[in-house]
C-alpha cells in the first residue's frame, strides 16, 4: 500500500514558494485540515494528494518518499539579514537535490571522499587549514583553475539552481550517508560563485564532525580559509606591495579570477592598508558604482558542475532508462528534470 509521507507535502509546496492558505484555496480545502495533514494528525486521500500533485506540479511518486527534511542550516552564505519566505523555498530545494544525490549514490555505491578534516584552534587557524588543504590535495600552483573541478575530483558533489533573490549565494549540506555537497545560485558571477565554493568548503572542512561553540563567528571562519585558499598570502604579498589602487584590483581581478572588493579586503587583511586608505578605495568602489556591479569586461568565466550529471548518465545507462524513466527514479515531472538536469 502507498504511504504518504506529510514531510514530501510540507517540501512540495514549500519549494515551489506556496503558503498553506494558498495550497488550501488551490485544492479546495480548509487551511486547519491541509494543516493537519501536514502534521500528520489526520490521513489524506487519493483526491486529495492528486490536487496537491497538480497545484505543485510533482509526480505523485514524489510524496511516497521516506525522506526527512534537513532543517535551515548556519551553513548559508548569505547576507546578514535574508527574510525567511526567501530562505524557505530554497531550503526546500536543497533537501531535494540532496534526494537526488542520495538516490545516484546508492544507485552508483559510489564510496564517500576522504576530506581532510581539520579542527580550528589557536594554532591551527582557518588560513593554517587552508594551507594544509592544499597540500593534502596537491595543489602546488598559486591560482586554482576550477574551483568546481577540484571539488568533484575530490568526490563533493556541486549542485546549482536558481535561489529566486541575489541574497543567498550558496549552501553546503550532507546527505545522510554523510556524502557532501555543495549548491550554489546559478544567477552568481564567475568570481563570485568561486570564493562562495571556497567558503562551503571551509565549513566542510573545519566545522562538520566537530562540535562548534554557538559563540564562534564560523562565517567569518569560513572567508578566512576561502580567501586563504583562493589567494595564498605567499603568493599574493607580492602583488600588494607597490600599493592598491583601483586599477591594480581591476588587473588581479584577472590574474587571480576574484572579484575587485574581494581583492581589498585580501590586502587590508594581510596589513597593506591604513584605514584611511581603506576608507578611501571604498569610497571609489561605490562612487564608481563597482560594489554593486564591477566592470562586464572583467568577469569571470562561470565554472560549470559535472559530477551529478555523469552520474545521472551512469545511471541511465546501467538501469537502461531513457529520460523519461531517469526523471521518475527522481521523483520529478520529465519537464522539471530536464530543466535542472538537461
Amino acid at each position: 500500500m502507498e504511504v504518504i509521507n506529510k514531510n514530501m507535502i510540507v517540501l512540495a509546496r514549500e519549494s515551489r514558494g506556496i503558503t498553506q492558505l494558498e495550497l488550501s484555496d488551490t485544492i479546495g480545502m480548509s487551511r486547519a485540515n491541509l494543516g493537519k495533514i501536514e502534521n500528520g494528525d489526520i490521513g489524506v486521500k487519493d483526491d486529495v494528494i492528486d490536487a496537491i500533485a497538480q497545484a505543485t506540479n510533482y509526480p505523485r511518486s514524489f510524496f511516497s518518499q521516506d525522506n526527512d527534511i534537513y532543517p535551515e542550516h548556519l551553513v548559508y552564505r548569505k547576507r546578514d539579514k535574508v527574510a525567511a519566505g526567501l530562505l524557505t523555498p530554497i531550503n526546500a530545494k536543497v533537501n531535494i537535490m540532496r534526494f537526488h544525490v542520495e538516490q545516484l549514490l546508492k544507485a552508483l555505491n559510489v564510496p564517500h571522499p576522504q576530506l581532510p578534516l581539520f579542527e580550528i584552534s589557536e594554532k591551527n587557524t582557518p588560513q593554517l587549514i587552508a594551507q594544509k588543504v592544499r597540500k593534502a590535495w596537491q595543489i602546488n600552483i598559486a591560482l586554482i583553475p576550477n574551483m568546481v573541478k577540484l571539488l568533484e575530483d575530490n568526490g563533493i558533489a556541486v549542485g546549482c539552481f536558481d535561489f529566486g533573490t541575489e541574497r543567498v549565494d550558496s549552501r553546503c549540506i550532507m546527505t545522510g550517508s554523510k556524502h557532501p555537497v555543495i549548491i550554489f545560485n546559478k544567477t552568481l558571477l564567475g568570481d563570485r560563485q568561486r570564493f562562495s565554493i571556497a567558503y562551503q568548503l571551509g565549513h566542510l572542512l573545519m566545522h562538520t564532525g566537530f562540535q562548534v561553540n554557538w559563540e564562534r563567528d564560523i562565517s567569518h571562519e569560513a572567508n578566512l580559509f576561502a580567501a586563504e585558499f583562493l589567494m595564498p598570502e605567499s603568493e599574493i604579498r607580492k602583488d600588494f606591495e607597490n600599493g592598491i589602487t583601483l586599477p591594480l584590483l581591476a588587473h588581479l581581478k584577472t590574474k587571480w579570477k576574484a572579484s575587485m572588493i574581494s581583492l581589498l579586503y585580501r590586502a587590508d587583511d594581510l596589513g597593506f592598508l591604513t584605514p584611511n586608505q581603506k576608507r578611501y578605495l571604498i569610497q571609489q568602489f561605490n562612487e564608481q558604482k563597482l560594489r554593486r556591479r564591477e566592470p562586464v569586461e572583467l568577469d569571470i568565466e562561470v565554472e560549470n558542475p559535472a559530477l551529478i550529471r555523469r552520474w545521472i548518465s551512469e545511471v541511465k545507462a546501467k538501469q537502461k532508462l531513457d529520460t523519461n524513466g531517469m526523471a521518475s527514479l527522481l521523483h520529478l515531472n520529465t519537464d522539471e528534470f530536464i530543466e535542472i538536469y538537461g
